[in-house]
C-alpha cells in the first residue's frame, strides 16, 4: 500500500518573519549604537576636549598670577634701584593677557563651573587690579612706603588668594577629566558586552533559522520522495495495466479472429471446390478466401504488434531477432543489429520493459530521424544489460522541458528496472539512446 502524508505550511511566512524580526532588531541595536556613538563623541567633545582647553586658560592665568608675584617680590625688595612706578608696563601687560585669558576661560567653563564660580573668580581679579591701581597712584605721588604697605598687606594676600582659586579649578578640571574617562570606559565596556550579547542572540537566531530550514527541508524532501515512491507505483500499475490490456487484446486477436478467419477461409475454400471449375461463383469465392487470408496475416502482425508471442515463449533476443526485420520491412530503414558478450536469461516483465523501450526509440527514428540507417547494440556485460538505438538523423533538444509521452514512458520503464536511460548526441549528429540496467535486477532467477 502507498503511504500518503499531510502536506505541511509552507516555511516561507515563518522564514519571512523570522527575517523582519531579525532586521527589526539589527536596526534597533544599530540605532542605539549609534546613539551610544554620539553620546560618546559628545562626551568627548563638549567635556573632555573642552576640560583640557580650560585647564590651559587656567594655567595661563595662573601663570600671570606667578609673574604677579614675582613682581611684587621685586618691588618690596629694597635692593632695587628702581621706583615703583617702573613696573606699570609690566603690570598693565600681565593684566592685559590676564583678562583675554579669563574670557576664554569663562567660554570655556560653561558647562563645568557654577555662577558663583565665576563670579569669585571675576570679582576677585576686578579688586585685585582696583588695589594695584591705588598702589600705582600711590607710588606716583611719591608715597612709595604706603604703596609697599599696599602690596604686602593687600595685594600679596588676593593674588594668593587668585591662586589657591585657580588651583582649586584645576584640581577640579583634572576631577572631572577622570569622571569623564571613567563613563568613557563604562560606555565601552556597556558597547562591547552589548555587542557580545546581540552576536551571540544573532547567532542563535542563525543556528534556529538553519536548524527550522533542515527540519522543514527534511520534512518536503520526505514528502517528495513519498510522492515520488506514490508515483513509481502509479506508473508501475499503469505501464502493468497497459502490458495486460495489449496482452489480453494481442490474444484475442491471435486466438479468436484469427481462429474465425482461418474457419472462414477453409470455408470458402470448401465452398470454392464445390462450385464448377471456371464458373465466376468459384473465382469470386477464391478472392473472398484470398481477402480473408490478408486480413488473418493483418491480424496476426498487429497481434505481434501488440504484444509478441515470441517474447513470453522464447524470450528478449528471440523477439528482437524478429522485430528488427519486421520494422526494416515496414519503414525501409536498414539496421544494423548487433549482439555481443555472453546472454543470460531476462525476467520476464524485464524483458517486456526492455522491448518496449527498444520498440519506442525505433518508432521515434521512423517518425521524426528522417534517415536511412539506424544501430541497435545489445550487450550482453558481466554486471548489467546494455541495449544502444542509434541514428544520424536531425535529433531533437536533450533539455527540452516538453518531452513527448514516450520519453516519459521510456525513462519510467527504466527506473521501474532499477536502471539508467540517456539520451546524447553522437559525434555525428543525430539521437543515441541508451539503456543500461543492472544485471542484477534484469536477470531471472533460478531456482
Amino acid at each position: 500500500m502507498s503511504r500518503t502524508t499531510s502536506p505541511g505550511g509552507s516555511p516561507t511566512p515563518r522564514l519571512l518573519i523570522g527575517l523582519v524580526i531579525t532586521l527589526a532588531a539589527v536596526v534597533a541595536y544599530s540605532f542605539y549604537i549609534t546613539r551610544q556613538i554620539s553620546g560618546l563623541r559628545e562626551l568627548q567633545q563638549n567635556l573632555v576636549d573642552r576640560n583640557r582647553r580650560d585647564s590651559l586658560q587656567l594655567m595661563r592665568i595662573q601663570n600671570d598670577l606667578n609673574q604677579i608675584a614675582l613682581a611684587m617680590r621685586d618691588m618690596l625688595d629694597a635692593d632695587e634701584p628702581y621706583p615703583l612706578t617702573a613696573w606699570t608696563a609690566q603690570f598693565q601687560r600681565i593684566r592685559v593677557d590676564l583678562d583675554d585669558a579669563i574670557k576664554l576661560e569663562e567660554q570655556l567653563s560653561v558647562a563645568i563651573r557654577t555662577p558663583d564660580q565665576r563670579a569669585y573668580l571675576r570679582d576677585s581679579l576686578t579688586q585685585f587690579w582696583d588695589a594695584v591701581d591705588r598702589m600705582f597712584l600711590m607710588a606716583q605721588n611719591g608715597r612709595d612706603e604706603e604703596a609697599r604697605t599696599q602690596i604686602r598687606l593687600s595685594l600679596q594676600a588676593r593674588q594668593a588668594a587668585l591662586s589657591t582659586a585657580v588651583a582649586r579649578f584645576l584640581v577640579q578640571n583634572n576631577e572631572s577629566e577622570e569622571q569623564a574617562a571613567q563613563r568613557i570606559t563604562e560606555i565601552y565596556d556597556g558597547v562591547q558586552s552589548q555587542v557580545f550579547v546581540f552576536l551571540t542572540l544573532t547567532l542563535v537566531a542563525i543556528v534556529l533559522t538553519t536548524l527550522y530550514l533542515i527540519r522543514s527541508n527534511r520534512r518536503l524532501f520526505a514528502q517528495l520522495a513519498d510522492l515520488s515512491e506514490q508515483r513509481s507505483e502509479l506508473a508501475q500499475k499503469l505501464i502493468a495495466t497497459q502490458e495486460s490490456t495489449l496482452r489480453h487484446i494481442s490474444r484475442e486477436l491471435h486466438d479468436e479472429f484469427g481462429q474465425i478467419l482461418t474457419a472462414i477461409g477453409a470455408m470458402l475454400a470448401r465452398a470454392g471446390n464445390h462450385a464448377p471449375e471456371g464458373s465466376p461463383v468459384r473465382e469470386e469465392l477464391r478472392e473472398v478466401s484470398e481477402v480473408a487470408q490478408s486480413t488473418l496475416d493483418k491480424v496476426r502482425s498487429l497481434s505481434q504488434a501488440l504484444h509478441p508471442v515470441t517474447l513470453d515463449e522464447a524470450g528478449l533476443e528471440a523477439t528482437l531477432d524478429w522485430y528488427i526485420p519486421t520494422v526494416e520491412r515496414q519503414t525501409g530503414i536498414r539496421i544494423s543489429y548487433e549482439k555481443s558478450g555472453t546472454p543470460f536469461e531476462l525476467e520476464a516483465t524485464a524483458a517486456v520493459h526492455v522491448y518496449r523501450i527498444m520498440q519506442e526509440a525505433l518508432n521515434n527514428v521512423a517518425r521524426h530521424a528522417a534517415v536511412e540507417r539506424a544501430w541497435v547494440r545489445l550487450r550482453f556485460l558481466p554486471k548489467s544489460l546494455e541495449l544502444e538505438v542509434e541514428d544520424h538523423g536531425g535529433g531533437f533538444p536533450v533539455q527540452s522541458s516538453r518531452q513527448g509521452i514516450g520519453l516519459v514512458a521510456m525513462r519510467e520503464r527504466a527506473e521501474l528496472l532499477g536502471g539508467n536511460i540517456t539520451f546524447t548526441r553522437p559525434a555525428e549528429g543525430g539521437t543515441l539512446v541508451r539503456l543500461t540496467v543492472p544485471r542484477g535486477k534484469a536477470e531471472a532467477a533460478h531456482a
